[in-house]
């Protein structure tokens, strides 16, 4: 997907649906963003680097990415 694609009319405003995997994405449903799973803020898909492929969250930054490995693993 490309951020200037005319065929997706609808995708400069709506939220995205990704499949996380290691390293890679796969977009299920085009859109600009997607949701931060402990902010709640829109990380546009060109920002996009943190997320967990086993809970299928994305994550602003590493700070947030944090937080939630800190909220799973309390012992740790």
């Amino acid at each position: 997907m490309n951020a200037h694609d005319r065929s997706l009319p609808n995708a400069r405003s709506e939220e995205a649906r990704l499949h996380y995997g290691d390293g890679e994405y796969a977009i299920m449903k085009p859109g600009r963003y997607v949701i931060c799973a402990v902010s709640g803020a829109a990380i546009p898909l060109e920002a996009l680097r943190y997320w967990n492929p086993v809970l299928q969250e994305a994550y602003a930054g590493p700070k947030e990415a944090l937080q939630r490995w800190q909220a799973l693993n309390p012992k740790a």
